[in-house]
């Protein structure tokens, strides 16, 4: 991957790197010891409750019986000022508006967790991607030739080979499919490498997934993932928040939460129209 500092990170050459490149890059020094620290203490706190378990990609994990091994936590807005901080970074902020459009928004912020032991998951795309195995649900001529998606991973452990850093497949976002044997993803696949407090910036089309962690310590990152405007967030953030959080939200943290969108309105008519009906 390429790696840019916080001073380095330009907008035209990173969004460059991820729709025509290998589509990933590496960013350090966005986030002190002390962010990632605290960050860390509130994602195994919340991990150890039996309610916070729950991952997207659960296959092998449940197929071994070791889904405790592989723990999410959502909704993280709440549980912590950092994650604000992390979401909202200026230097994030300034690269995605680049990439998604200046108004994008997040779908989703939450932590994974996988232990010692850990499983790995089934090379994957990413929302609004992730189901495009089913091709014919999807509009014709629909391409990767712009984005739909970018996902950021603050990591909050060593990310290395033994503790399953994240496997990608450079360039494999220009071809919008989902990845089959025939392709042989893990002879392909480089890693996403780094320490506590580096950011991986991906565009989710890129075939990529954890690894299975053989190491004696966690791998444990922030997930976050952005969308343009017009791309319906996976998670309803907003209705989790306490509405105190959301009077309170930054400009830039309303924007993230959808919340300066308008869209889908009802329309007054269609209001009128529904008040007679019940008259």
């Amino acid at each position: 991957m390429e790696c840019y500092s916080a001073d380095t990170a330009d907008p035209v050459a990173i969004s460059d790197e991820l729709l025509h490149g290998k589509g990933a890059v590496l960013i350090s020094g966005l986030f002190t010891p002390d962010q990632i620290a605290e960050a860390r203490a509130i994602v195994m706190e919340y991990s150890e409750s039996e309610g916070e378990k729950v991952t997207h990609f659960q296959g092998k994990a449940e197929a071994e019986g070791r889904v405790a091994l592989q723990r999410r936590v959502w909704n993280l807005l709440p549980k912590g000022e950092v994650f604000s901080q992390m979401a909202a970074h200026p230097v994030l902020m300034k690269v995605l508006r680049r990439f998604l459009g200046s108004e994008f928004t997040m779908g989703s912020i939450a932590a994974n967790r996988i232990l010692p032991g850990g499983p790995g998951q089934e090379p994957h795309v990413d929302y609004p991607y992730w189901d495009f195995h089913k091709p014919e649900t999807h509009p014709i001529g629909l391409n990767g030739s712009f984005p739909m998606n970018a996902q950021v991973s603050v990591l909050l452990d060593r990310f290395t080979e033994a503790s399953g850093a994240t496997a990608y497949v450079p360039c494999s976002q220009r071809e919008l499919r989902y990845p089959t044997v025939a392709d042989k993803f893990h002879e392909h696949a480089e890693r996403m490498l780094g320490e506590p407090g580096d950011v991986a910036l991906f565009f989710g089309a890129i075939w990529h997934c954890a690894m299975p962690n053989s190491s004696d310590h966690d791998r444990s990152a922030i997930l976050i993932q952005y969308l343009p405007k017009w791309v319906k967030p996976l998670e309803d953030m907003p209705a989790a928040l306490p509405a105190e959080f959301i009077e309170q939200a930054s400009p830039d943290l309303r924007q993230l939460l959808g919340l300066n969108y308008p869209y889908p309105e009802i329309l007054d008519t269609a209001r009128a129209g529904n008040a007679e009906g019940r008259v």
